[in-house]
């Protein structure tokens, strides 16, 4: 009989009368419930983390080793959190155990920015009227961050989010992904463990309706989420006076050359296109390759992409299991079946399989105005489009209303530089895909990518506001 596990507010188990269910969308079978929490539950939440923030941050050091303590417990139990991820989302078994490693970097490298982080002296005297005075910025807390993490990363992106609000001193109510909130609710009693003290992370299981309120309660001072552009934007429009710190879509670009390794381009492809079933930011959804060598690639790339292992997600030698939900799976066909129709070509897979998976697919002769090609695919799809000059090939890549990550593969250094400098994305990736990230790097994007720079040191910036001190000695 699977388990009832409790919602956290102010340290305290917090239960309803309605649940919701988690189930495992490869199979269905029941992974666990939370309770069903209401807006009167969310307005209980902020109170307390409003009057931690009244209280004052904790001391810098402490902050720190709370998050380093909580990276020394997370290291030590990859597998069970890796299994908690898996459950719940269908992600591969060894990918979630690489996700939740890299949530210990995620937590050292917010522990680092809590040590290390600091203000500015301001030269007061380069004014005449300042002659005298001493001035200084110091970083402070914004206030309570309300945090609204998706289902595809449920512990890495909530570490994202939770571990720079800690390091900025920030108390946090969190509403996880509805789908997947198992894994935050193990990862917030981890951070106790360590030591970080009741009221300063409060997880609401609440629908997603409910976290309307979330949004909109005067007094949460920022809002991050990471989702779909039409939900961030919503929520921006909802939250005019709020910061609003925003991680949206992509349908990622990778340009091949024809100096490419080709070899090695398939090899990453066949990673970055269908890890997680391709429901990822920036996962690799459009390969642009010159026309010299589309026909080797797009063999290389096929066979490696027949050969990926598709099924349960508990078992080690498994790529690719199942999307989220059926839902998304017919969705994600009916893409495949419509670039088919209007003329290009299924290269590999296609088809949904008897246990509900759909196969990694790969598509040839994929055109602009294709669903495909347009907007973020979120599954396990890739397509193919040639092209004879790469200044063509830039403007295909920047003919997006996204722009979170690009990548190009070439030998010719002046190819790379041009490159970095006309493709317009937050990020930009010479000789690796644009699905590469370190979580500490500034990531993020433009347009329907969003709008901020994730990696703590930069969310920590997000998080705190400037606050000038002008003394007279």
């Amino acid at each position: 009989m699977s388990t009832l596990t409790p919602a956290i507010i102010d340290g305290t188990e917090v239960l309803n009368d309605e649940v919701t269910e988690v189930r495992s969308p490869y199979d269905g079978h029941l992974v666990g419930s939370v309770p069903a929490l209401t807006a009167a539950h969310i307005d209980e939440a902020v109170a307390v983390a409003l009057d931690r923030h009244r209280g004052g941050p904790l001391p810098s050091h402490r902050r720190a080793e709370i998050l380093d303590r909580a990276a020394e417990l997370l290291a030590a139990r990859l597998d069970e959190f890796g299994r908690s991820i898996s459950e719940e989302s269908a992600k591969p078994i060894t990918t979630a155990i690489v996700e939740a490693g890299r949530a210990v970097d995620t937590l050292r490298f917010s522990a680092a920015v809590a040590r290390s982080a600091s203000g500015e002296v301001i030269p007061l005297d380069a004014s005449a009227v300042g002659v005298g005075k001493l001035g200084f910025v110091k970083r402070v807390p914004v206030g309570v961050i309300g945090a609204i993490s998706p289902f595809n990363f449920p512990l890495n992106l909530v570490c994202h989010k939770v571990a720079p609000a800690i390091a900025a001193g920030c108390p946090v109510v969190l509403k996880p992904a509805s789908a997947t909130p198992l894994t935050a609710l193990r990862i917030a009693a981890l951070l106790e463990e360590a030591g970080l003290p009741p009221g300063w992370l409060n997880i609401v299981t609440c629908p997603g309706s409910v976290a309307n309120h979330l949004v909109e309660h005067e007094d949460v001072a920022m809002i991050t989420f990471t989702g779909s552009p039409e939900v961030g934007w919503g929520i921006r429009a909802a939250a005019p006076r709020k910061r609003v710190s925003l991680e949206l879509g992509n349908n990622a670009p990778v340009i091949i050359e024809p100096d490419a390794d080709l070899n090695a381009v398939a090899a990453k492809v066949a990673v970055a296109g269908y890890s997680f079933a391709g429901q990822s930011c920036i996962s690799v959804q459009r390969v642009l390759v010159h026309a010299s060598v589309h026909d080797e690639l797009r063999d290389l790339l096929a066979e490696r992409v027949a050969a990926l292992v598709v099924g349960d997600p508990a078992d080690h030698a498994t790529n690719v299991s199942a999307l989220i939900s059926e839902r998304e799976t017919r969705r994600v066909k009916s893409w495949i079946d419509e670039a088919a129709g209007a003329g290009a070509r299924v290269v590999a897979g296609g088809e949904i399989r008897p246990d509900g998976v759909l196969c990694p697919t790969l598509v040839e002769g994929v055109e602009p105005d294709m669903q495909l090609s347009r907007t973020e695919v979120f599954g396990p799809l890739v397509g193919l489009a040639s092209y004879t000059d790469v200044e063509d090939a830039f403007r295909a890549a920047n003919d997006t209303r996204y722009g979170l990550q690009a990548g190009i593969f070439t030998s010719k250094l002046a190819t790379a530089l041009r490159a970095a400098e006309v493709l317009d994305f937050g990020g930009v990736t010479v000789n690796e895909v644009p699905t590469w990230r370190a979580d500490h790097m500034p990531y993020g994007g433009i347009r329907d990518s969003g709008n901020t720079r994730e990696g703590p040191a930069y969310t920590v910036e997000e998080m705190t506001e400037r606050r000038l001190v002008v003394m007279q000695p």
